[in-house]
């Protein structure tokens, strides 16, 4: 099911991230740079290891991981959280412990599109992405 991810993937729309980053503490200044970001997820695998690479005019970010387990991330903002990814049905579900809260990030397919909800608290942020290209299972 992963393999479904997997390719490049390109922001279309945003809605809620402002408010989303408040919520977390991000200072107004980071907020509207967060906003104007048009990112660009590259999702890949290599045997059970998976890697989302995030690059934007702003900020890059990389994540490597394995279903399941437990590890350690540094946000595009400098956070230190320990994160935990599981597939769920037709989603990738990350969780976040960012500073004592707690953050799910849900990644899913709809009519061929990767919808990522980012929830803290009762906040929701919606971000959609078209893919501009596919990639193979073992492609880094």
């Amino acid at each position: 099911m992963v393999e479904l991810f997997q390719g490049t993937w390109k922001s279309i729309s945003c809605e809620n991230f402002e408010e989303y980053m408040k919520e977390l503490g991000i200072g107004r200044a980071s907020r509207k740079l967060g906003c104007l970001a048009k990112p660009t997820v590259t999702i890949m695998t290599q045997e059970d290891l998976i890697t989302i690479k995030t690059k934007s005019i702003f900020k890059n970010n990389e994540i490597s991981f394995k279903l399941g387990e437990e590890f350690e991330e540094t946000t595009p903002g400098g956070h230190k959280t320990k994160s935990t990814v599981i597939l769920d049905d037709d989603s990738l579900i990350q969780v976040q412990d960012w500073d004592g809260k707690e953050i799910t990030i849900r990644r899913k397919l709809v009519d061929e599109k990767m919808v990522v909800e980012n929830v803290v608290n009762n906040v929701t942020s919606t971000r959609i992405y078209e893919r501009v290209q596919t990639s193979p299972v073992s492609n880094f």
